[in-house]
């Protein structure tokens, strides 16, 4: 921890794990930001501007931003919802949802969901009759080797992180191993495709994994001539994903750098946040935090308590020496337009996304956007800071104004599609792509693959709650239903 990336990396995990864990704090925000009339006012954080807070339904305007509405009985959303889920129903291929930075696929940590929340989006869906996975990979390790795990995850086998990329790196070749949930996807004369749907960096994740599946990797061609080379570098592999969907994926990257923090307080503030979400006494028993770090030789030890294992994770050395392998990279600015310059948009596949937005323009110009009352407290200070910052420095991606709407964590310009790039050209995007008549989620005619369809901007939610779900779960959780929906109906 000797040099600012370190401390930089090391904070923002800390802050998305206390985000994960901080959904009860807004019980009290959400009632607080309820509005009781158009013409009453929240005051805002530095004071020099306020809130209006009008009615859902009234149009936005920078002068005048929308407050959320009160939350409606989730059971309303799902069963107004159940009538459209097979009106169109074109394949019947798995949906495979892939988590982002510092997360998990399940209830490994205090028992909460990371789809869902106290809810679990899986079995939601499962029991309206789509198949659903929930992966766990690495949660602070490189897209590329999240990209490796989930492979193995999916088809079986032994995570091979590949001979020229883990000599580079200076870690083992191989990893964990799997059982492999769907491995008839390898079968050549298999016709089964899935649909992958990642939030935040599981947005980057499931690029990589696509561009390495249908080209390989020409370093781990070269570099692998004793047969063991693994088929996701081969590029010989049969080409079974059929979309890719991203929610508040920062394509772009994140704009925002935290202060520097001491680690003992965070950890402390990082478990006490978790016992404050689930009610319960969280210990080692309990936690169930697991950094997947086996290739850098940082496994648990059996018996070792979790404070003890953090802190030989937070010492290790291959923060400093190794950092362009781990996911602060890929979520820098720079770092994402490296990766934007390698994993492109394949043309046999559908490819969607969605952003979230909680954030207003200040009516004073110069117009910075502030966060809004309900937005997670863990996060304003990162939405504050996103929402004015600019960067014009050459040889490095360019941060205008265009990027201060956001939803606390990545902006909504980096969400849409990955524009930024260092020695390419931008995937093709269409930023129409849109919603039915009604607001909902819909596959239309003439949807093109290899091209970005952005679908929408959900407004009043922040980029935890997008998936965590505490606030307004009725929507979010109609959304997913919308999805499932809409990727179902694709003609097969």
């Amino acid at each position: 921890m000797k040099n600012h990336k370190l401390k930089k990396y090391i904070s923002l995990i800390l802050a998305f794990a206390m985000l994960f864990s901080l959904p009860s704090f807004a019980d009290a925000e959400e009632t607080a930001a309820a509005p009781a009339a158009s013409d009453a006012t929240v005051a805002s954080a530095d004071g020099d501007a306020a809130a209006p807070a009008i009615a859902e339904d009234t149009p936005e305007t920078e002068e005048t931003p929308v407050q959320p509405s009160v939350e409606a009985d989730p059971n309303e959303a799902v069963t107004d919802l159940q009538a459209q889920l097979y009106a169109n129903k074109g394949n019947e291929y798995p949906i495979v949802l892939v988590h982002g930075l510092f997360g998990w696929g399940n209830t490994e940590v205090a028992h909460l969901n990371y789809w869902g929340g106290t809810d679990s989006l899986q079995k939601m869906l499962n029991r309206a009759g789509y198949t659903v996975y929930t992966p766990t990979i690495g949660p602070v390790a490189s897209n590329w080797d999240r990209a490796c795990e989930l492979y193995a995850y999916l088809v079986g086998g032994t995570v091979d992180y590949g001979a020229a990329h883990s000599a580079k790196n200076g870690h083992a070749r191989y990893g964990r191993s799997f059982p492999g949930v769907l491995p008839q996807l390898n079968d050549p004369d298999s016709t089964l495709k899935i649909h992958l749907v990642g939030h935040s960096m599981g947005g980057e994740t499931i690029r990589m994994l696509a561009q390495i599946l249908e080209n390989g990797d020409p370093d781990e061609i070269t570099a692998t001539t004793d047969g063991s080379i693994s088929p996701l570098f081969a590029g010989t592999s049969r080409h079974w994903i059929e979309s890719i969907t991203t929610l508040c994926t920062p394509h772009d990257g994140s704009q925002y750098d935290t202060k520097k923090e001491k680690i003992e307080p965070l950890v402390h503030q990082f478990v006490g946040a978790l016992a404050a979400a689930t009610g319960a006494n969280i210990n080692e028993e309990n936690l169930g935090l697991d950094f997947k770090l086996d290739q850098w030789g940082l496994e648990r030890q059996p018996g070792e308590n979790y404070e003890s294992y953090f802190t030989r994770v937070m010492s290790s050395n291959i923060w400093t020496k190794h950092i362009t392998d781990l996911s602060i990279y890929d979520l820098d600015t720079d770092g994402a337009a490296v990766l934007n310059d390698y994993a492109k948009a394949q043309s046999d596949i559908y490819y969607f996304s969605v952003a979230c937005s909680d954030t207003y323009a200040s009516p004073i110009f110069p117009h910075y956007h502030k966060p809004y009352p309900n937005m997670n407290p863990m996060m304003v200070k990162s939405s504050t800071y996103m929402g004015k910052f600019v960067n014009y420095a050459y040889g490095h991606i360019n941060i205008t104004p265009d990027w201060w709407e956001n939803d606390g964590i990545v902006s909504v310009h980096s969400a849409i599609y990955p524009d930024s790039v260092f020695t390419t050209v931008p995937d093709a995007v269409n930023k129409s792509y849109g919603t039915a008549a009604d607001g909902t989620m819909v596959f239309k005619d003439g949807t093109q693959k290899g091209v970005w369809n952005y679908i929408e901007k959900i407004p009043y939610t922040d980029h935890i709650n997008m998936v965590g779900q505490k606030q307004n779960k009725a929507k979010l959780q109609g959304k997913f239903y919308e999805l499932a929906a809409m990727l179902g109906s694709i003609p097969a």
